[in-house]
């Protein structure tokens, strides 16, 4: 089984992207428009910041960072409990913190600046010239999301409004002797709307199928995109949201990618969609994960994420949230 392709600008894209996000949830996005080159230059721009010396690195460390803005080095990040092999550094939009208020919720905390190294004043350019890009790109797909529910096309694209969440990882897995752990990521899904991920030449990324796990190679010049757990939970299960995994590179080797993350903003509430009889009868509904519950409030499940992600900023900006929730 292979992921299908679809072109953005094909007239049979809905009625496409119905079906993949349906059957598979992950598809490959062609006729994108998305400039390539800038792509690499922003990829080599990641790179040059990850081949900087672990002290360098450490200025703009993410554990620095209330809003889980920057540098996040081998083994820090966890999946299903256990260290993934990579090291990102994570971006978004250059937003005013607000100030901490013991009152408020927790969760609006997360908007703020980037941590940028100083050793690379280009990588700010190049970031936000590529999330412009990706956000735009990914604001069309959710329209085609909803078109292919038989909605308003802006169903989700108004809980984006005026400012949606995004959030920009420049990843590096290097190379691993694979026969003492091939976890590069482990499996999980994404928590937002929707990813758009581009890939260097060196595969690794897989999807879970009914019949298994499926590789998705590089497909030059495309995106890999993805439904997250918010278009699950508004669709009623009728979108996927789907296991996936990258295994680690063989020693010697290394792969980088960037994935961009588009979901809600932070005060939305994600409610079902009302789906027609023919779609909700094609609905599978929603899976639940008792260990890790889906939230319709998009702040406070977001927070959640981060925090069992990246428990060293937890413990060090969210000690508070923590005690509460041992309570």
């Amino acid at each position: 089984m292979h992921l299908p392709v679809l072109d953005l600008h094909s007239p049979q894209f809905v009625d496409d992207l119905r079906r993949a996000a349906r059957e598979v949830g992950f598809f490959y996005l062609t006729g994108h428009g998305a400039d390539a080159h800038l792509a690499q230059r922003l990829m080599d721009e990641a790179g040059r910041f990850f081949d900087l010396p672990a002290a360098q690195k450490q200025q703009v460390a993410m554990v620095n960072s209330r809003h889980f803005r920057g540098w996040t080095r081998l083994g820090d990040e966890r999946t299903g409990g256990r260290a993934d092999w990579r090291e990102q550094l994570d971006m978004g939009l250059d937003l005013p913190a607000h100030p901490v208020n013991s009152q408020a919720p927790a969760w609006q905390r997360l908007p703020g600046p980037n941590q940028w190294p100083t050793q690379l004043p280009r990588l700010r350019q190049l970031s936000l010239q590529w999330q412009l890009q990706c956000r735009d790109i990914a604001l069309q797909v959710l329209r085609g999301f909803a078109v292919a529910l038989d909605q308003p096309a802006d169903a989700f694209v108004q809980l984006c409004e005026p400012q949606p969440q995004q959030v920009l990882k420049a990843i590096r897995y290097p190379g691993r002797d694979v026969a003492a752990d091939a976890q590069g990521c482990g499996a999980h899904k994404d928590s937002e709307f929707v990813t758009l991920l581009w890939q260097d030449g060196v595969g690794g990324l897989q999807v879970h199928s009914d019949t298994g796990w499926i590789d998705a190679p590089p497909l030059t010049g495309s995106f890999i995109v993805n439904t997250g757990e918010l278009l699950e939970l508004a669709s009623q299960g009728y979108l996927r949201a789907t296991l996936h995994r990258v295994v680690a590179p063989p020693a010697h080797r290394q792969r980088h990618s960037l994935a961009f993350f588009l979901a809600a903003r932070l005060d939305a509430v994600v409610n079902p969609v009302t789906l027609s009889p023919q779609r909700a009868a094609e609905a599978r509904g929603v899976e639940c994960d008792p260990a890790n519950p889906l939230l319709h409030a998009v702040g406070p499940n977001t927070l959640k994420g981060r925090l069992r992600s990246h428990p060293d900023v937890a413990r060090r900006h969210y000690a508070d949230v923590l005690e509460a929730q041992s309570r």
